[in-house]
């Protein structure tokens, strides 16, 4: 089963994000790519066509997940299962802090 979610840099649509059977990915749009204006999400993930590839998640999407206490509320009031990164990433983080936000696709 494949999960999603469109990431947003500074409001555009700069990519998408998942996770299926060989592991998480994530991969700029065409569109954003051809942008002017465009920047990379992050200095890690330099703006290029081929996908990111991982058997886990990728550190900077793995950076946009609560920690601590801010993780045990998250888990307690959502009753999500904290082992589940891309769960965790598709659910809290479509208002984070800073310029990226994540949006879930699965509906």
């Amino acid at each position: 089963m494949r999960r999603e979610g469109t990431v947003l840099f500074k409001g555009k649509v700069a990519g998408i994000v998942w996770q299926d059977d060989e592991g998480y990915g994530f991969s700029y749009t065409a569109a954003y790519l051809e942008e002017e204006s465009a920047e990379p999400i992050s200095l890690t993930m330099p703006m290029r066509k081929e996908p990111y590839l991982s058997r886990t998640m990728l550190p900077f999407f793995d950076g946009l997940i609560p920690e601590g206490w801010l993780l045990d509320i998250t888990v307690k009031n959502w009753k999500l299962n904290p082992n589940d990164r891309m769960q965790l990433l598709l659910t809290v983080c479509r208002d984070c802090i800073g310029a990226v936000s994540v949006e879930s696709n699965n509906r």
